[in-house]
């Protein structure tokens, strides 16, 4: 049978008190007494045959035959083992009349009385010479305890078809009857067995005396505080009113231990009981959660430290509760979860035990980051692919990610670059005190300048238009459900266009209005919600997100719209290859401003135009699909097709500045292209061609939107 470490048995018939030990170990001492008792069978019955061939005078030498075959035939003072007589037959064989009185004194030899554990030398010697021998066996019997016949006929098959070597008419030897001793044991049904040779008129009967274990009327479980009960009723279903098999209740137990196993659960059965009445109890062992403690670690020593961070902001973010069953796939989410703060450069729980029985102390290992500085550095804006320096972008930032100690998180930055210009402050607490629904607070303010070309393109004289905003907002996001994350903000916004020198200017080279109100800026308040779900949240993965904002007129000139806009991605594995199809669309209604079109065409639009290039309209629909394929070590290749389409929303934008630049409004492109991953994120280079026969690269840093 499987073994099960740590699990004890007690019946009333059959008990195995040491915890330490399998069911089928648990046996061994019982099976030993069965093969020593077999030991004797063989050389009482060749004493026999001595004793039959050379028979002494029935009044002088009775008395000492019977005292020589006392001392050469240990078999006659072995209580597992006997060797027994027919009524009708005792008068004939004062040989066997002596041997069953004998039986009323049972002791074992000293070699058999020293256990299984240290064998006399002398016993494996005969051990060795028996096994060989072989006595012919009439009849083969199944029986009781009390040697009657069995009330259930089920389990005296059961043990007739675990027999293979001792059949009706076949001559034995001591090791085939242990080992079907053993096989009677291993199908489970019964507490012991014991092989008893009877010798009658037709020879040798070889009975199997066995015990069955009780019938199954009820089932305790203890200690399983997180084991579903309709696991274990569906694992004892069908065993009521059967006689309980140790071999299918070993195979439960292993089924429990599997469950917790199989959920990372500190969790084991740690001991059995079948009482009469046949009632089975069990006892589960769950290692409880005693104390979470945090442990900060010098990044150059290893050493305990102090740390920055408040401990409470670390503890808050771990899922694994006092109390609870210490789950080790939970750990490692709450692993993941810290080192996602952004504080942290290295992570670990250890779990130790605790003072008390069966609980366990979580410490955490945490090794901090710097808490930021300034930095600079440089970038490719992908949106902007006219001119040598256009698209180059220098950058400088100060950082802190910890502020109090809470990981909230300060960002001051300014990027610049031939025509773009973005000043931008960010703060961000990723979890407000006191709130139980781990929502976060963001408040920003930010002045941008970023060409105008998206939508209006350059200007019939060559001239370029820039989109001034500076907004200011505050933003609130939280876990909706699990995958799914909401934000909630509103945010103020002035906005207008200018030209080369930064004057504000109303309108474009052809006459189209840049502004919805006829003044040089607009303003609104937004109203934003969001709504994303992501799966595993690699890039190839299932995403979906919906995006509405509203504008609200609180002033008479403050424009009044509404935008609603939604993406989804959903990725399928191909063997080596990965097909991902993508989809997105929007639709604004009201007064906004025409440079707020939604803009088709582009690096992550419809690849083979300029940026906005098919159209600009207040609705839209872009489809995409690309399948990816391994090349080597971090690159890999790609083939794709983009389409999009306005929905002949173009002239509806105030001014229509896609039918003054002559914009499709639909258009396809398609081509192929590599891909390599960078601590920036994926270099993606492409070649593509449109529906237009115009060839163009394109060249972006990270994911497409």
């Amino acid at each position: 049978m499987p073994r099960n470490d740590g699990v004890s048995f007690t019946s009333s018939s059959f008990k195995i008190p040491t915890p330490n030990h399998s069911l089928s170990q648990t046996l061994a001492s019982h099976l030993f007494r069965a093969r020593h008792s077999a030991f004797q069978l063989i050389h009482s019955l060749r004493n026999r045959s001595n004793f039959s061939r050379n028979p002494p005078a029935a009044s002088t030498h009775s008395a000492f035959g019977i005292h020589s075959l006392f001392r050469s035939s240990p078999l006659l003072c072995c209580a597992s083992l006997s060797l027994t007589t027919e009524t009708d037959s005792l008068s004939k064989s004062p040989l066997l009349c002596s041997a069953s009185l004998s039986l009323s004194q049972p002791s074992l030899p000293d070699s058999a009385q020293s256990g299984p554990e240290a064998p006399q030398k002398g016993q494996s010697t005969t051990a060795g010479r028996y096994d060989e021998e072989r006595v012919l066996i009439s009849e083969v019997l199944v029986r009781n305890k009390d040697g009657e016949e069995l009330e259930r006929k089920d389990l005296e098959m059961e043990a007739l078809t675990a027999l293979k070597a001792c059949r009706a008419n076949s001559a034995l030897t001591v090791r085939e009857v242990q080992e079907d001793v053993h096989r009677i044991i291993d199908s489970g049904y019964f507490s012991s067995c014991m092989p008893v040779a009877v010798d009658t008129r037709d020879g040798i009967r070889l009975v199997f005396q066995v015990e069955p274990n009780q019938e199954f009327h009820g089932l305790v479980c203890e200690g399983a505080n997180v084991l579903p009960s309709k696991f274990l009723e569906d694992a004892f279903r069908d065993a009521h009113g059967k006689v309980v098999n140790l071999k299918r209740l070993d195979e439960v137990i292993n089924s429990i231990n599997g469950w917790y196993m199989e959920r990372g659960l500190f969790g084991l059965v740690s001991g059995v009981d079948i009482f009469s009445g046949g009632i089975i109890k069990l006892q589960v062992a769950e290692a409880e959660v005693n104390n979470v403690s945090i442990r900060f670690l010098d990044r150059k020593t290893g050493e305990p430290t102090k740390g920055k961070t408040k401990p409470e902001t670390i503890l808050r973010q771990l899922t694994t509760k006092k109390g609870q069953v210490y789950s080790m796939l939970q750990g490692k989410r709450d692993v993941d979860t810290v080192s996602t703060m952004g504080l942290m450069a290295d992570v670990s729980i250890i779990p130790q035990p605790a003072g008390d029985a069966g609980k366990v102390d979580l410490i955490m290992n945490v090794v901090e980051r710097p808490s930021g500085g300034f930095s600079a550095g440089g970038g490719i804006s992908s949106g902007i692919t006219s001119g040598p320096l256009s698209g180059l972008i220098g950058s400088f930032a100060y950082s802190h990610r910890n502020l109090f100690g809470r990981n909230q998180k300060l960002n001051i930055s300014l990027e610049r670059g031939q025509i773009d210009s973005i000043f931008r402050i960010n703060y961000t607490d990723p979890w407000i005190e006191g709130d139980d629904k781990r929502t976060s607070r963001t408040i920003i303010v930010q002045n941008s300048r970023t060409p105008g070309t998206l939508v209006h393109g350059n200007q019939h004289d060559n001239s370029s238009l820039s989109i001034g905003r500076v907004t200011a907002g505050i933003e609130f996001s939280r876990p909706l459900r699990p995958k799914w994350s909401g934000t909630a903000g509103i945010i103020f916004q002035h906005a207008g266009a200018r030209d080369e020198k930064g004057n504000p200017i109303i309108k474009d080279f052809y006459g189209s209005p840049l502004t919805a109100s006829g003044k040089p800026y607009d303003d609104m308040l937004v109203a934003k919600f969001e709504s994303v779900y992501t799966g595993s949240g690699d890039q190839g993965s299932s995403m979906f997100a919906f995006n509405m904002e509203q504008g609200l007129p609180i002033m008479p000139e403050w424009l009044f719209f509404n935008r609603v806009n939604a993406r989804a991605r959903k990725g399928v594995e191909i063997g080596p290859t990965r097909l991902l199809l993508s989809l997105s669309g929007g639709h604004v209604v009201g007064n906004f401003s025409p440079h707020e079109a939604f803009a088709i065409g582009g690096t992550n639009s419809v690849r083979g135009y300029e940026e906005g290039a098919v159209g600009s309209g207040r609705s839209y629909v872009v489809g995409s699909s690309e399948v990816s394929f391994p090349m080597l070590g971090p690159v890999e290749g790609v083939i794709f097709a983009d389409y999009g389409h306005d929905l002949w929303s173009g002239p509806n934008v105030p001014g229509d500045p896609a039918g003054a630049r002559y914009k499709p409004g639909s258009g396809y492109g398609y081509g192929f292209g590599i891909r390599v991953d960078s601590p920036l994120g994926p270099l993606r280079l492409e070649y593509a061609f449109n529906d237009r026969h115009a060839k163009r690269f394109h060249f972006g840093v990270g994911h497409r939107n």
